[in-house]
């Protein structure tokens, strides 16, 4: 498994694929103009460092979270042969919550 450092998140994309009326499923890669993109949190990193004491400030994001963050911020990741991407706090733009 994989152990992100700092202030990163493993995230494992949702997999979104609509229906059209004739019954033809398309994969959300259809969907170019979507900015964000949904993910869940597979592994999260101790957190940035404080300045002062260099101790890992903890972050609000936990494994299993659901979170919403830009497309284009994350850094994808092949391990295991599966796809993964690495995001960073500041990056994230929310948590879905149900």
């Amino acid at each position: 498994m994989l152990r992100p450092i700092d202030a990163r998140v493993i995230v494992e994309k949702k997999v979104k694929q609509e229906q059209t009326e004739s019954g033809i499923f398309l994969p959300d890669s259809v969907d170019e103009q979507a900015q964000v993109v949904e993910g869940d949190v597979i592994a999260v990193g101790p957190g940035s460092r404080n300045m002062n004491d260099g101790q890992p400030m903890p972050m609000d994001i936990k494994v299993g979270d659901t979170i919403v963050y830009t497309k284009f911020s994350a850094t994808e990741i092949q391990h295991e042969g599966e796809e993964f991407f690495v995001v960073t706090e500041r990056d994230i733009i929310a948590v879905v919550e149900d």
